[in-house]
């Protein structure tokens, strides 16, 4: 069990080729475009989620920061369904790779923070010094400042590959514990196997709150710089 403990994580190959691009599109077929003028439930209750979520994380922005609205649907939607997906058995989940979500983190943060320096400027380097710091403190509050604002990619990132990759391994090891059991103590693996359920329902709330909150803090990034 220990030898296979990290193979959920292996990026998959299909005669010697990686096929991870086909899994980060698969997510899409989810998703289609209504062609109709009455649609079916499953539809109704996908646009209904999309419009709800989208107020929630659009109230706070102004008309240059609602121009994003696209991109933030259409990031919470793709991590959300990725990491669902993720959960059936024999599974991959590409955002259990720190490079996928790097990749989703360093542009949207430089996009933010570009478009602050681009339309505030004067707001975004006052960010680098609070008000009313004393003069011996300045130089090492604009250091401290410039490393917290180059972490936020690197802690989206690492938030979400955590959670997911601790949730997976979490599942695995109870998983393992309760087919171990079976032949050991009856009573014992029933109550793993309820331990194990009660787990992989707790990880499909964490799939979507994990999408949420990555999404949630891109936009704040993107407030405090429209």
């Amino acid at each position: 069990m220990n030898e296979n403990l990290f193979s959920s994580f292996i990026t998959p190959v299909m005669m010697g080729l990686p096929i991870v691009i086909v899994i980060v599109m698969f997510p899409s077929i989810m998703f289609p475009s209504p062609n109709r003028l009455i649609n079916n439930r499953l539809i109704s209750i996908q646009q209904w989620l999309v419009q709800l979520t989208s107020k929630q994380m659009l109230v706070i922005h102004n008309q240059k920061g609602q121009t994003w609205a696209l991109m933030l649907m259409s990031l919470i939607l793709f991590i959300g369904s990725t990491n669902l997906l993720g959960l059936l058995p024999h599974s991959f989940t590409p955002t259990t790779q720190l490079s996928l979500n790097l990749g989703m983190a360093i542009p949207l943060w430089a996009g933010t923070v570009i478009t602050g320096f681009r339309y505030k400027t004067k707001a975004s380097l006052a960010h680098f010094l609070p008000q009313g710091t004393p003069l011996p403190l300045i130089p090492m509050l604009i250091i401290i400042e410039t490393i917290s604002l180059f972490i936020q990619p690197m802690a989206l990132a690492v938030r979400l590959t955590a959670n997911i990759t601790a949730g997976h391994l979490l599942i695995h090891l109870i998983g393992g514990a309760t087919l171990a059991l079976m032949n050991i103590s009856a009573p014992t693996a029933m109550v793993t196997f309820m331990i194990l359920i009660l787990l992989t329902i707790l990880e499909f709330a964490v799939a979507l709150i994990q999408a949420y909150v990555f999404t949630l803090l891109v936009s704040l990034y993107l407030h405090d710089n429209t």
